[in-house]
């Protein structure tokens, strides 16, 4: 499409910030707003554009911060509310904007709204969450949370369970009630008119949920699969179209859904081009790539992603949304482990070269590309010796569910899952240089710090000119500088090889030839055979003809 609709966050390249691991300004162990704001610099430094903060609302921390108890006030850890004012002021001042993280799928069990609703059933807030009859003496149905256990929660105040997708902490909002989407619009204008510049929605697939409330198919041997009725609901497009009209109609911002179990047609309906619901949506099938007899348990497994079912799944969205919808580009986040170690090779010969391929085959692709805190130093998954080692809640109930409770999987088998695919790869410090604690803490850091640190961090990185760091920052300034990476229409190429990773971006007469080695080994590639162009870059600096060298990348424009 060489008519696509432009817009600044098509162009920009937004940085994931996980505050309580970034900086830690005041020596308690947990990173905080002050720390951000010390590093901008840093940020801007990279190139980038957006940075995408998770949740610094006050929150009692059962799920770091995605438990909410007070939407318009600072978690207590993080700082106040002018240390958030003074971030977004530096911030802007620097150029770059400020997304925030919108949680309403749920709040905390300690929001003012909860407290009241669990009074009686006859409270005014009632209806803001969704509270069921116990069926047959249980559970109202088989469900089981996102984090395991029953997704419902007897209360012994009026004998009723509520649900919660989440922790039992996190009870679910009840949407189909107007005064809950009267309460959520108004607080996200609150913070629009704060002069933020956009939202990244938590879990906003999940809405909207079937009000028959059936079993869902069994998942595990012990509950069932909530999924089909409370993803892409019945009324989320509805809910959505009146969030848009309503609220971020009225603002220049980028909004991007997390959207569990989305499909592409209803990723066109979120991220339609006319521009009623969101902008863009994150999917998470080339993240999820698991044959089932790779699978421990559930989501739990040690096999690394093929490249030729990452490949597929991206180029099937890429194609698909082609001047439909907008696309957004990530290998990991806060909720997936480090983007080396699951799709590359973070061996010490291979971590950096591997780091750039990645970097290279995702930022070169259509869509608005996402980097996580970390990601452009290299940084690597954690090696779990013990329980003791993990703070994730989700870990935390899968070890006690599988490995206490049921002994479905021995203790070392759950760890090397955690140190594999757990939510605490992505969490541990970022590694600002070698010395105590990798610079994230002068106290004892909330979760243990990679020991690899000393290696890699951002002062090594900075002073060396050839360091992943500056590789990123090579591509984030091409994107800036050549409208092909960012409108350009997508071409997959060499969709046989099982190694090689190949695309082309075509836009007003200019063709882009993307080539990226997943492996180790020369690979046969003969795309760059014979053609006069300019190589925007490359992780190698000299090449061999008709073939690509381990983990080796190039880019070239004709």
């Amino acid at each position: 499409m060489q008519n696509e609709k432009k817009a600044w966050w098509k162009e920009a390249v937004i940085y994931q910030i996980y505050p309580r691991s970034f900086a830690d300004s005041n020596g308690d162990g947990i990173g905080d707003l002050n720390g951000i704001t010390e590093h901008l610099p840093y940020v801007k430094e990279l190139g980038v554009d957006v940075i995408w903060l998770s949740p610094v609302y006050k929150s009692p921390n059962d799920d770091n911060g995605y438990d909410i108890s007070d939407y318009r006030d600072i978690m207590t850890e993080f700082g106040t509310m002018d240390d958030f004012d003074r971030l977004l002021k530096k911030a802007h001042e620097l150029g770059l904007k400020i997304v925030m993280d919108l949680v309403v799928n749920h709040t905390s069990d300690e929001h003012s709204w909860f407290v009241e609703s669990r009074k009686s059933v006859d409270n005014p807030y009632r209806d803001y969450y969704i509270w069921k009859e116990p069926k047959d003496g249980h559970e109202p149905n088989n469900w089981e949370s996102w984090f395991s256990g029953p997704a419902w929660e007897f209360d012994e105040a009026t004998g009723m369970y509520y649900l919660h997708c989440f922790t039992k902490k996190q009870p679910d909002l009840n949407w189909e009630n107007p005064k809950v989407r009267d309460e959520v619009f108004d607080m996200m204008t609150w913070w629009c008119e704060k002069g933020i510049d956009g939202f990244r929605m938590d879990v906003i697939s999940m809405i909207s949920k079937d009000q028959a409330f059936p079993d869902g198919p069994d998942k595990d041997g012990i509950y069932g699969d909530l999924a089909p009725s409370v993803c892409n609901g019945p009324r989320v497009h509805e809910f959505l179209q009146e969030m848009n009209r309503r609220v971020l109609s009225k603002y220049d911002l980028l909004t991007v859904g997390e959207t569990a179990k989305v499909t592409i047609e209803e990723a066109k309906k979120y991220a339609n081009s006319d521009g009623t619901e969101l902008g863009m949506v994150f999917q998470f099938e080339h993240v999820d790539q698991l044959n089932e007899k790779e699978s421990v348990i559930g989501k739990w497994t040690t096999a690394k992603p093929q490249m030729t079912g990452v490949r597929a799944v991206l180029d099937k969205w890429a194609c698909e949304l082609e001047g439909c919808a907008w696309n957004s580009l990530y290998w990991d986040n806060h909720d997936q482990p480090r983007a080396v170690s699951r799709f590359g090779n973070d061996a010490p010969e291979w971590r950096e070269l591997s780091a750039k391929m990645l970097a290279t085959n995702l930022h070169m692709m259509k869509g608005t590309p996402y980097i996580y805190q970390g990601e452009e130093l290299g940084m690597t998954n954690m090696v779990f010796e013990s329980i003791e080692d993990c703070r994730d809640v989700e870990e935390l109930n899968a070890y006690r569910q599988y490995v206490e409770e049921h002994k479905m999987v021995s203790p070392e088998t759950m760890l090397a899952c955690f140190g594999a695919v757990g939510r605490d790869n992505a969490r541990t410090p970022m590694q600002w240089n070698g010395s105590l604690n990798a610079g994230f803490t002068s106290g004892t850091p909330w979760i243990p710090v990679n020991p690899n640190y000393k290696v890699i961090n951002a002062e090594a990185a900075l002073a060396d000119p050839d360091s992943v760091f500056y590789y990123y920052k090579k591509l984030i300034a091409l994107r800036h500088g050549n409208p092909v990476i960012v409108y350009g229409n997508y071409e997959p190429l060499m969709g046989d090889s099982r190694t090689v990773y190949a695309f082309a971006r075509n836009y007003e007469n200019r063709r882009l030839i993307v080539a990226c080695n997943w492996t180790e080994y020369n690979q046969p590639c003969p795309l760059f055979d014979g053609i006069a162009g300019e190589e925007l870059i490359s992780n190698y600096t000299t090449h061999k003809d008709g073939i690509l060298q381990p983990y080796e990348a190039r880019a070239v424009l004709v």
